[in-house]
């Protein structure tokens, strides 16, 4: 016992000295011949893992972009400086999934335990940018006097704009698409903060009407969350049983704990049932298989004539859930999802974050199963004649569902429909299947860079990199290059859309269904 115990304490100390010995490398300069030897490092690694790392630039342009960065590193930089420079480069390459990340402060067990907790300053709000400025459209603080519609101009007496510019200098859309930035850095700005000045226990926001409020990281709100169990609390059959069917039900929706909405989501506009609006907004979380199944049986059984499938900053997830969403919306009885992935080599996918976020016993589990996975990844990739390697997933003729949905299909897309909704969008936008409405997604139509995605660690600035490994694609292609999914009827919402909630994508849908119905009744 007491072996264990003085074991347990050693692993303690070697941690908090681990972590103790990374912050303090900080802001430490690195030399010259060490970032250069990163720069070299960063893009062997591109050529080596990223496919179609020359779609939308050069080789010879690429090349003369990581050569002129080295050129211009003629003295000592933090890490931090060095992530500022490199960022850029690594977007000029122009796949959105390719992204840079500047060596952060590391915590302890405990201290990550205890920012679990919290919800940080950003979070307490949605923003969105309109007209190159950046606006509050939902305050979730416990400050009632920031309205819905105040500019945000100042974050700890630093322009905000300041942090914007930088931002998009650090991510870049899929191709030439200019919609997926403000979009993003909207959604994310929390992230690129933290990316400039490190995780803060409060910060001051500065808005346009001189209100200037310190915004505290807080604890969440663990009271009312019906589906936790308090400690020691011991429940019946039946309160068990009842729980279960929650929690049940809560995964099929994708239930965010800490946001307390659901990812996913169908209601009628109507009592007649006429018309369902599907709002997804990503896929990822939870068990969308049992969502789809019930959802479009319903709406079978209820005879809906509209489904109004919403991904308006959807940033994507799982293949496979698209996959079956497009089962119930297929135009034929049968379908292939996608073409095989594109990959760089043979050994591409062995380079994939197997182990990543599994706890103790899951990575037991992992360890022991890892020479099949390796094995399967390694086997699963072949050349083809055209001398390139490809992976063969979700690439195979499928089956429509029974629950085939055959009425009228709209979808709503925007900027923020990227990745995984740019790819359905494409199949839904090349079979006729549906009629979009918004403004051009983005992701690109042709495909993009993603499927596994490892983040490597450059061996002395320590600024990572993620890289995807496989170039996914759906069969259907177009002649604009670098490009999402236009929409049918281009809308765009303004801010005084926001201060009226008012939805004028949607309005103009329910509107086309109601004059396309006096139309049918003619008739």
């Amino acid at each position: 016992m007491r072996k264990i115990i003085l074991l347990a304490l050693g692993l303690l100390l070697i941690q908090c000295t681990s972590v103790k010995k990374h912050n303090e490398t900080l802001y430490k300069e690195i030399k010259v011949k060490q970032l250069h030897k990163d720069v070299d490092y960063a893009y062997k690694k591109l050529q080596k893992m990223q496919p179609k790392l020359y779609q939308y630039i050069s080789k010879e342009k690429l090349d003369y972009k990581f050569d002129s960065l080295k050129a211009s590193i003629t003295k000592p930089l933090t890490s931090y400086d060095f992530f500022t420079k490199l960022s850029p480069v690594v977007s000029e390459v122009r796949q959105g999934h390719l992204f840079t990340y500047p060596k952060l402060k590391r915590y302890s067990k405990k201290e990550q335990k205890n920012l679990k907790k919290q919800i940080s300053s950003f979070s307490q709000f949605e923003f969105e940018i309109f007209d190159n400025k950046l606006y509050v459209v939902e305050n979730k603080s416990k400050i009632d006097s920031i309205k819905i519609g105040d500019e945000l101009t100042q974050i700890n007496n630093e322009p905000v704009q300041n942090l914007i510019n930088d931002a998009k200098t650090w991510i870049t859309s899929d191709g030439y698409n200019t919609t997926f930035q403000d979009k993003f850095i909207a959604q994310r700005l929390g992230t690129f903060f933290t990316f400039k000045y490190q995780i803060q226990d409060s910060v001051a926001f500065q808005f346009n009407n001189d209100k200037s409020f310190w915004i505290k990281r807080i604890n969440k709100d663990t009271v009312s969350d019906k589906t936790s169990k308090k400690k020691n609390e011991k429940f019946t059959k039946v309160q068990r049983d009842s729980l279960i069917k929650v929690n049940r039900r809560l995964s099929k929706l994708g239930y965010n704990k800490d946001t307390k909405k659901y990812n996913r989501e169908l209601t009628f506009t109507a009592k007649d049932s006429c018309t369902a609006i599907m709002k997804i907004k990503s896929f990822t979380i939870g068990n969308y298989n049992s969502f789809y199944k019930e959802n479009f049986d319903l709406l079978k059984k209820t005879g809906t004539k509209n489904l109004i499938i919403d991904i308006r900053n959807n940033f994507g997830g799982r293949i496979d859930e698209i996959s079956s969403l497009y089962s119930y919306l297929a135009p034929d009885s049968t379908y292939t999802f996608v073409n095989e992935s594109e990959v760089t080599r043979k050994t591409s996918l062995l380079q994939t974050d197997y182990f990543k976020g599994s706890k103790p016993v899951s990575f037991i589990v992992k360890g022991i199963l890892s020479p099949f996975f390796y094995s399967y990844m390694f086997f699963k990739v072949h050349k083809k004649e055209d001398g390139n390697y490809y992976f063969n997933s979700n690439a195979k003729e499928k089956k429509s569902s029974d629950l085939r949905f055959n009425g009228n299909v709209y979808v709503l897309i925007n900027g923020g429909s990227f990745s995984a909704s740019s790819i359905l969008s494409t199949k839904l936008k090349a079979n006729k299947r549906a009629i979009f409405v918004g403004e051009e997604t983005g992701g690109e139509y042709n495909g993009t860079v993603a499927g596994f995605m490892p983040q490597i660690t450059l061996p002395n600035s320590k600024v990572k990199m993620r890289i995807g490994l496989m170039y996914v694609n759906a069969q259907e292609k177009t002649d604009v290059i670098g490009h999402g999914i236009y929409p049918d009827v281009t809308i765009i919402p303004s801010l005084n859309d926001r201060l009226n909630n008012n939805d004028p994508e949607l309005n103009y849908i329910l509107e086309d269904i109601k004059n396309k119905s006096k139309l049918e009744l003619e008739e």
